[in-house]
């Protein structure tokens, strides 16, 4: 099985060939058909087995056809370490997609992520007790 067959935009695409992947690995392959088709999932995996490529790639997939500049997914990570190794592994895969990820989690100042939020993402990636600052500071 190939990426090929998930049929990705041209741009995705060239974000997995950025990433080195050249064929899904697993939990990829299960977990990519029913997120491209909308529907949510549960997946576990080893580390290392391209778990956060398996729900990145459809989610590109998914807001590359609509609205730029409008936050439209949101990626909840337990973790400032973990929410930034999603938001470095969205730039890579995204990369020629002009799609855009912001990273939110507490120890830095609110106001340098409201002002990346509000200069047009359409990903948060975000540790919880942060991104409840923010939602109770109705930023």
């Amino acid at each position: 099985m190939s990426f090929d067959e998930f049929q990705f935009h041209p741009q995705i695409l060239a974000g997995i060939k950025a990433c080195g992947y050249t064929s899904p690995t697993p939990i990829q392959r299960e977990a990519m058909p029913p997120i491209l088709a909308g529907r949510d999932i549960l997946g576990l995996a080893q580390t290392g087995t391209g778990k956060t490529a398996a729900f990145v790639l459809p989610l590109l997939q998914r807001l590359q056809a609509g609205p730029r500049k409008k936050v439209r997914a949101l990626i909840v990570a337990p973790t400032r370490e973990l929410a930034e190794q999603i938001h470095e592994n969205i730039g890579t895969m995204a990369g020629q997609t002009r799609l855009r990820s912001v990273v939110i989690y507490g120890g830095v100042g609110k106001p340098g992520q409201i002002k990346k939020i509000r200069e047009g993402a359409e990903i948060i990636v975000a540790c919880p007790g942060r991104l409840l600052d923010h939602l109770n500071d109705k930023a």
